[in-house]
């Protein structure tokens, strides 16, 4: 070979890896190759985790360019579809939709199969939901005050429900017993609706429920709202106190659903998710159908904002489950 035609074909290499170079950095950015990006779902068709899903999964798709599609694996409190998306390819071609049990659980369950701090990327905390405090309309307590004044006087023999042992409801109901300083009885359901039928029902005079699934019934007079678990006022209950302002002090419940990557996802993946998930959520027919149900979409802010946030969940429940003996099974 002449050293004109070795310089010819050595030109002709580094041009093409030059032409090539862009392509393979954009396809390092590329979430799940251009492909079809999976929500997996950690509860049931119905929910509100799946509700979530299913209103921002179109938007989510146009923000991406690529197909989105949701997939329900619900199961022993969200571990089922933790663990797929833990073992999943970190490209964003799987993502956890999962609910505010995502940081009780690691209190819950101390031999998780999957390490909550370690397998995932945070990626968005989706809109937080304020519970409220019912009772049925013939229990003696008419606000939160008769209420801590009447488990004071009785400790132990007012009763609430909830949707199961470690359940948003029961920890709910912990953290109240803690901040006010009294003790109820737990009555763990299997799930939210038999536990609101029985309230209604005054087999069980009291209730954390979620704000969506209760109105309905507290507009028709079948419970009667005492107050709801955020620091502010619900949309759509705005005669109902807070608990704070109901006397309770340091109170605060959220129901949130975060949507998360397995760890390993590239800076530029992570990226273009986030960015979409921010435009998804920003939609005006998500933010109207989010504040319908009385929610928050979660505030922008630094990146750090998502995980601190988590962090602080985690904290805060792990300390209710020790110090209220917690414990599921």
């Amino acid at each position: 070979m002449t050293a004109p035609a070795a310089s010819r074909r050595t030109l002709l290499r580094l041009a093409g890896a030059t032409l090539a170079a862009p392509w393979l950095a954009h396809a390092q950015d590329t979430v799940a190759g251009g492909g079809t990006v999976t929500l997996v779902v950690s509860y049931p068709a119905g929910g509100g985790a799946d509700l979530m899903a299913r209103l921002i999964a179109p938007h989510l798709s146009r923000a991406l360019g690529q197909n989105v599609v949701v997939d329900n694996k619900p199961g022993a409190s969200g571990q089922i579809a933790a663990s797929q998306v833990a073992r999943a390819t970190p490209d964003g071609s799987q993502l956890l939709l999962d609910a505010s049990s995502f940081a009780v659980n690691p209190s819950l369950f101390p031999k998780l199969p999957y390490d909550s701090d370690k397998a995932f990327t945070p990626l968005a905390v989706l809109a937080l939901f304020p519970n409220v405090l019912v009772s049925h309309p013939g229990h003696e307590s008419k606000n939160v005050r008769d209420l801590i004044k009447a488990a004071k006087a009785r400790p132990g023999q007012i009763a609430y429900a909830s949707s199961g042992n470690g359940s948003a409801q029961h920890l709910a109901g912990a953290l109240f017993e803690d901040r006010a300083g009294v003790s109820l009885t737990h009555v763990p359901y299997k799930g939210g609706g038999p536990a609101m039928n029985d309230v209604i029902g005054g087999q069980v005079p009291l209730f954390f429920a979620n704000v969506a699934s209760s109105l309905g019934h507290i507009q028709a007079g079948k419970l009667r709202p005492l107050a709801v678990t955020s620091r502010r006022r619900a949309r759509v209950l705005p005669e109902v106190p807070t608990m704070e302002e109901a006397g309770v002090p340091g109170y605060e419940v959220l129901e949130w659903n975060p949507v998360l990557a397995p760890a390993g996802i590239s800076p530029a993946v992570k990226t273009r998710l986030g960015t979409a998930l921010r435009r998804a959520m920003s939609d005006p027919e998500v933010l109207g159908r989010v504040r319908s149900l009385s929610g928050e979409v979660f505030p922008d802010g630094p990146e750090g904002l998502v995980p601190a946030f988590i962090k602080a969940q985690q904290a805060q429940w792990a300390r209710v489950v020790r110090d209220r003996k917690i414990a599921v099974g």
